[in-house]
């Protein structure tokens, strides 16, 4: 017996004309529906008609039931997961029940649709070339530190998901952890009262202590500069000792000429500058 397939299918984040017609005729075709929450996706298949049987996969049963998902689908059952709003996986269950479907040879794939994280970008009027994204930042103290502090100089723009009552404290962290970069602040994503504020990130702490935030939001962040990295690169190597910057190169086994190429780039001037600045320390040969 060939097993059956898994479908990923996105639904409306907000506004349900957003709903693809491929993912009503899926969700209508398969023989079940894993929902995220069933009270909640009961009111989005009744508004579609749909009538096929639902059953519970969530963050806290992911495991136990994903097992029971695998051996439906290995008996030839079609299924679907679909989450609460948007895109399964994406900061939502599905990632672990993906991976049990590719370890058991059962067939996947991905009904697209809405997702908050892209919406958002694409209504920052910041960079959508190159792009990270977070989620939710821990939880955990010391790792959000780490996430933050591997943000510091990220020069990707930085997608974050983050709850109303978390809001003012996350963007203190992000002020200073990042400084006051550009930050869009999307609400509401495909609603009626949809809102992209493109402010500072210094800026909007203030607002927001004053006007509590409703809603979930999705925090669009400016990477890092490039010139920027650049500029403090260099007058990092420039405070170093010329006869340091030399060692830390050639201890790393490059050949004289070689490092001091490399400490003229890092410098930012010619190896003739170089060469007669060593000259000068008596350590040009």
């Amino acid at each position: 017996m060939n097993p059956g397939t898994l479908y990923l299918c996105a639904t409306p984040i907000g506004n349900l004309e957003d709903m693809t017609f491929r993912v009503i005729r899926t969700l209508k075709e398969v023989d079940m529906i894993a929902a995220e929450d069933t009270r909640n996706s009961i009111k989005l298949l009744n508004h579609f008609e749909i009538k096929t049987p639902m059953t519970s996969y969530h963050e806290y049963n992911k495991i136990e039931k994903g097992h029971k998902l695998v051996q439906m689908l290995l008996e030839g059952k079609n299924l679907a997961l679909i989450t609460d709003a948007g895109t399964p996986g994406i900061s939502d269950p599905g990632e672990e029940l993906v991976q049990m479907c590719y370890e058991a040879g059962v067939p996947v794939t991905s009904l697209p649709g809405a997702a908050a994280c892209i919406t958002a970008l694409t209504l920052s009027g910041l960079s959508t070339r190159r792009f990270a994204f977070e989620a939710f930042l821990p939880s955990d103290k010391k790792e959000r530190q780490q996430v933050l502090e591997e943000l510091k100089n990220d020069t990707r723009t930085v997608i974050c998901y983050e709850a109303p009552h978390r809001l003012v404290k996350t963007l203190k962290e992000l002020l200073e952890a990042l400084g006051d970069r550009r930050i869009t602040i999307c609400r509401e994503l495909t609603k009626k009262h949809e809102t992209a504020w493109q402010t500072h990130i210094a800026e909007a702490c203030e607002y927001y202590q004053e006007n509590a935030p409703k809603g979930e939001c999705v925090l669009v962040i400016e990477g890092r500069s490039r010139e920027e990295l650049k500029a403090e690169e260099q007058e990092q190597w420039e405070q170093m000792p010329l006869e340091a910057h030399m060692e830390h190169y050639e201890s790393q086994g490059m050949d004289h000429k070689s490092a001091m190429k490399r400490v003229a780039k890092d410098r930012g001037v010619s190896k003739r500058d170089i060469y007669r600045m060593l000259l000068e320390l008596g350590q040009s040969d």
